[in-house]
């Protein structure tokens, strides 16, 4: 996938682009049937008595789809990673950012880049709509530009115990009716800067769930800053990196997908 020379100039002014149709029709709905089945595996239908993690997040989803595996590691998002972020890529993170029916709880907002402070601050986050999602059912609302005033500390929050419950990073912005919605269709993308300040409202729909393929990618020798500047491990997918860590890193899931 090529950016135009708008989107990338979208992307510096506003923090975000919005890509449509990365995904469609039967790879769409497989991928999708992959997805709900791994989250099913492992939780149920919300439930209010459990915690945020619990009713909205599945970590490493690339592990349990072989086609989420194929679309994190090689997919259209990769090669927007290469034009945004550099030659040198590896996956930061992957995965599931559901909230299924009955979720009515927001989320405050906040920077990616807060929850895994990394260096460089050219990481990107892409949201793959699994549903079409809208303000009822709790897309994303974003503050065009906000990316440009850089890092907002919040590491005071976050200890490992803090971050082990699921840590509130989220802080408080002073031009909230800035804020717009960013409504997507099933198949659609949108890519943050990882410094944007987003939030997301509740589910509010009665029989719709909104299910977003949450993937993150960074440059290849991108350190963790809170963790003493421990390079951020996660399989290279293009170019090359310092860290042998790194390299080496889910080095069997290349293999296999080659050998299979």
């Amino acid at each position: 996938m090529i950016l135009t020379s708008l989107q990338k100039e979208q992307f510096a002014e506003n923090g975000y682009i919005i890509l449509s149709n990365v995904l469609g029709g039967e790879r769409l709905a497989k991928l999708t049937d992959e997805c709900m089945s791994a989250w099913l595996a492992e939780k149920e239908a919300f439930d209010p008595e459990a915690t945020w993690l619990q009713n909205s997040l599945l970590p490493d989803i690339h592990h349990r789809s072989r086609l989420v595996r194929d679309y994190y590691f090689d997919g259209p998002l990769v090669s927007v990673a290469e034009q945004l972020v550099g030659p040198n890529i590896k996956g930061a993170t992957s995965q599931l950012t559901f909230k299924l029916r009955g979720n009515t709880k927001p989320f405050g907002w906040h920077q990616d880049n807060g929850y895994g402070h990394l260096d460089p601050a050219t990481a990107i986050s892409t949201l793959t709509a699994l549903d079409d999602a809208d303000v009822e059912n709790g897309c994303l609302w974003v503050l065009p530009g906000s990316h440009r005033a850089g890092q907002i500390d919040v590491s005071d929050r976050l200890s490992a115990e803090a971050k082990a419950a699921g840590a509130d990073l989220s802080v408080k912005v002073g031009r909230e009716s800035d804020a717009i919605p960013v409504a997507l269709r099933a198949g659609d993308a949108v890519v943050l800067h990882c410094h944007l300040l987003h939030r997301s409202e509740g589910n509010l729909s009665t029989d719709r769930d909104r299910r977003i393929l949450f993937l993150r990618y960074a440059d290849a020798d991108a350190v963790e800053v809170y963790n003493g500047r421990q390079p951020r491990l996660g399989p290279l997918l293009r170019g090359e990196t310092c860290f042998s860590e790194v390299m080496a890193y889910e080095r069997e899931f290349f293999e296999n997908d080659e050998t299979s």
